[in-house]
Parts: structure tokens; C-alpha cells; sequence
């Protein structure tokens, strides 16, 4: 996950957004700058053994975000140096949590983001997708929405995206081991951050659901099929 500064964006509305699930600091997560991927991982994880998910993950989905150009501004981003916190991503990952109580208030888990952790949904998305500001086609978002329980069985990263040509850390790793699959795959980032407009949903329906639980790498939405797709779980 890296940066580019070429991006111009109007001011910064005000959040009002506010955590609805009780006060959850965003420390006790282990984080390391520009590895959303594997941060969002570990988090999927840890909600899971502490009790703020289900044990197995299941009301848990990891959105992916970027597009066939990987480029896509996000706001209210702790990397950003705008007092509006817009940063130009290449990808970004993010944690939605079903709530338990059945509310349509589904939450959003972002530790690179300085708005309410976790957010709701809807003001995730106003806040951070700002959807009224018109963006330029190479801006648009995609959404890859990967079940939690699918994506911690395969997902795998050997970080060879966050080395140069010469081999030498774009960014610092994690301390940590590189995150292998169940079935031994080493590195497979790239299917889920790779984006095609071909990939996104005619429509978002029951069977969209069906999808992101069964396959691999989830389905791919637009923007505006975002927030339709998770009204659909219940």
C-alpha cells in the first residue's frame, strides 16, 4: 500500500460519525504503516479471539479497495499530510463487521483512518468515499468483499510487492512472519487487489451474498453497490 500526491480534492466536511459498539482503541490492534492487508488480517483475528466477532469470523467481510489503475482518494487517512486527510491510495483494505444485534448499522474497521474506530457504515462511506464529489474515471473505486472466514484460510503475502527492483524495502515489514496460506501458497495479494470493471456485479442480489461466502476472492462491486450489498446481510 503506498501514496501518490497527484490528486486534487475539495474541502473536508465535518464527522459526526460516532462508534456505537462502546470505545475500542485502535493500539490494541497491532499496526504497521503501509501493510493494510496484513493489519486488517491480524484485526479479523483478534476481534475474533476477544469476542467482538464471532469466533469463526462470520459476521466479519475484508473489503479490498483500489481499481484497474490503483489509484483511488480516500479521506480521513493518518497517513495524509492535508488537513482534510486525503490520501491517494494504489489499494486500501478495510474490515465490515455484521452487527449482532440485527441492526442495519453494519461497522466499519479502518486503523489507517482517523474517523470513529470501528464507524458506521454509512458514515464510513460519506466520510471517506465522499460519493458526491464527482471524481474522474481513473479515481473511481472498486470493492473486492471477501468473506473473513475464506480470506484468513488462503489469503497469503510474502510481501515481494514492498520491495524496489534492487530488492530493498519500499517500507519497513512487519516484525512478524509473512502470512502463508492453509494450503501452503506464499503469495497471492495480488488476486485481490488487482481490479477489472469487467468483474463488477450486473446487480447486487441474494445470490451476490451466496457468492462472497463461497468463492475464493469474494465478488467485485461498485461504489454505488457498496452499501446495497451489505443491506443484504442480515
Amino acid at each position: 500500500m503506498t501514496t501518490s500526491s497527484k490528486f486534487d480534492a475539495p474541502p473536508s466536511s465535518s464527522s459526526k460519525a460516532s462508534s456505537v459498539t462502546g470505545p475500542v482503541e485502535a493500539s490494541q490492534f497491532l499496526h504497521t504503516p503501509k501493510y493494510c492487508e496484513e493489519n486488517i488480517y491480524l484485526l479479523c483475528k483478534k476481534l475474533c479471539a476477544n469476542g467482538l466477532a464471532d469466533s469463526d469470523g462470520s459476521d466479519l467481510f475484508v473489503v479490498f479497495i483500489s481499481n484497474e489503475k490503483q489509484q483511488i482518494p480516500l479521506w480521513h487517512q493518518k497517513a495524509s499530510q492535508r488537513a482534510d486527510g486525503v490520501v491517494l491510495w494504489d489499494y486500501h483494505v478495510i474490515c465490515v463487521q455484521k452487527r449482532k444485534d440485527g441492526s442495519s448499522s453494519h461497522m466499519v474497521w479502518d486503523l489507517d483512518s482517523t474517523l470513529p474506530f470501528p464507524s458506521r457504515l454509512a458514515s464510513y462511506v460519506a466520510e471517506t468515499f465522499r460519493p458526491s464529489f464527482k471524481l474522474f474515471s481513473e479515481f473511481q473505486r472498486l470493492f473486492r468483499i471477501v468473506h473473513a472466514p475464506v480470506l484468513l484460510k488462503y489469503f497469503a503475502s510474502d510481501r515481494r510487492h514492498m520491495k524496489d527492483s534492487a530488492g530493498n524495502w519500499i517500507s519497513e515489514p512487519p516484525r512478524y512472519q509473512a502470512i502463508v496460506a492453509e494450503d501452503g501458497t506464499v503469495h497471492n495479494l495480488n488476486d485481490y487487489i488487482n481490479f477489472s470493471a469487467v468483474e463488477v456485479l450486473e446487480n447486487v442480489e441474494a445470490d451476490s451474498v451466496n457468492a462472497v461466502i463461497n468463492q475464493r476472492f469474494g465478488i467485485v462491486a461498485s461504489e454505488g453497490q457498496l452499501e446495497e450489498f451489505f443491506s443484504l446481510i442480515s
